[in-house]
This record gives structure tokens, sequence and C-alpha cells, in this order.
């Protein structure tokens, strides 16, 4: 990871697109202050689109898609994106599975709740899951006492030995069945909402995350920052620059980094 002093001015000015996570991110400490969203409505201004990519639940990505300064919300670690349009008034929803499969999969979700959580006593459900969709989001640190390693390590085993994929953030393992994630979606929310092939215009985006779950898309956009925070995980695919500040501080920076060439 280069310091993001070093993003070159020429690759900033090519940027149309930023894609953000949210926990740990463009919050601190749990806390979304006023500079983040202050920060999005900026870029927004200046023509560069905000999506956030977050592991949050249905009903808050809802909210966001409203009333967030935001092109979409790609949420659940890949499960939807949503989407305002303000001339109809009313949010697209775009899912990663069916209805049919979604209840299905609920089903086999609920039976993992019970046999990790007694498996694992010291986890919690996250307090978010009643306004979930497609996963079930297992607390490691947020509303209880941090875990240890080898407790996370079996919660993440539990789930794939049920055949779900797992997923650490920085506060949950969320764990879901089927073959998407928060690469996939973005690359499909990309091209339908911003008209970008991520894939062939990779450097269109730029990325900012903070934790092994942003890993797919580190590896996808070659513009990726990683709040300061990101180090404090070993990450096979680390983002290319860093910021010098942690969480909301250092998404800052980047927004400022943007906003000096456009």
């Amino acid at each position: 990871m280069q310091p993001l002093a070093q993003f070159p001015r020429a690759a900033r000015q090519r940027i149309t697109c930023l894609l953000t996570d949210i926990d740990d991110t463009i919050t601190t400490a749990g806390r979304l202050p006023g500079a983040s969203i202050t920060g999005m409505e900026r870029l927004a201004a200046v023509g560069i689109d905000v999506i956030p990519v977050t592991g949050r639940p249905a009903g808050w990505c809802d909210h966001m898609a409203r009333m967030w300064p935001v092109a979409a919300v790609v949420g659940e670690n890949g499960a939807f994106y949503f989407s305002y349009d303000e001339n109809k008034r009313r949010v697209n929803r775009v899912f990663a599975r069916s209805r049919e499969q979604r209840i299905a999969d609920r089903l086999r979700l609920d039976e993992l709740r019970t046999t990790i959580l007694a498996a694992v006593p010291e986890a919690a459900i996250a307090s978010d899951q009643d306004y979930r969709i497609a996963d079930l989001a297992i607390d490691v640190c947020e509303d209880v006492a941090p875990l240890s390693a080898d407790h996370i390590d079996e919660i993440v085993a539990l789930f794939k030995a049920a055949g779900a994929t797992a997923k650490l953030s920085s506060i949950h393992v969320n764990g879901w069945f089927g073959s998407y994630d928060k690469r996939g979606m973005s690359i499909r929310c990309l091209r339908e909402v911003c008209g970008i092939d991520a894939e062939k215009e990779a450097e269109k985006v730029v990325f900012v995350g903070d934790s092994p779950n942003d890993a797919p898309m580190f590896d996808l956009f070659p513009q990726s920052v990683g709040v300061a925070n990101v180090a404090d995980f070993v990450m096979d695919t680390p983002p290319a620059w860093v910021t010098r500040k942690r969480s909301a501080a250092g998404f800052q920076e980047v927004v400022e980094a943007l906003l000096a060439v456009h």
C-alpha cells in the first residue's frame, strides 16, 4: 500500500464514480459524522456518483437510497442494489437471487442461527438482523465484547460446513447462500445505474474500504483506497493506496483528494 498522497493527479481526474464501504470507513466508532454526508454531497455536485457498498441490511439500504446523496446502494454483501428514481418517487430493487430462493435460504439460515449461538454463546445475532433479507449477521464486536480469533474462526467454519459463504467485516461475520458478493453486484450496479463497464473501465472508479470482506473490491479496482485502519488486518489483496487517518477522517482525505482535481 502506498500513501494516498502519491495517488497520481491524472488518475484522480479520470474518476467518475466512488464506491465506499460504510462501517469504519465513512463512520467512526459506530457513528456517521456529518462530514461524511457532506463529502458525498460535494462529490455528487462535481459529477462523481457515490455508491455505498456494505454488509448492512436491506432496511437501512432503503433509507440510504432514498435520503442520502447517492446514486445507488449495494447491500448485504452483494445480495442486492437499491437505487432511487426521483421522477417516479420509488426505490428500484435488484436482487441477486429470486424471491423463492431467498425464502428457502432464510429457513436454512434460521437453522444456522441456532447452531452458531449454541456453539459460540459469546457471540450474538447482529442488532440489525431484523432488517435483513438475504443473510445472517453474527455480531463479533459491535454490541458484544470482542470475540477471540478462535471463536470467529469457528463461526466462519460453521457457515462453510453448511454450504454458506462467510465473510468477516470489522464488526460482523456475515453468512449467506449463493455465489454473489460485493464485487459481482457492484459490477452490475455500475453498468445499470452509471453506464460503466467496471471490468473495462475500472480506471473510472475508486473504491474505499477497511476490512477483509472488501478484498474482492480492492482486487477489481486498481485505484482502491484503504482508510488507515485497514492495516489492522492481514489481507491477500490490499488496496493500492492508504490514508493517513482512520475511518471517517480517512474517508475525508479521499474526498478532498478527488475534489482537488475536479
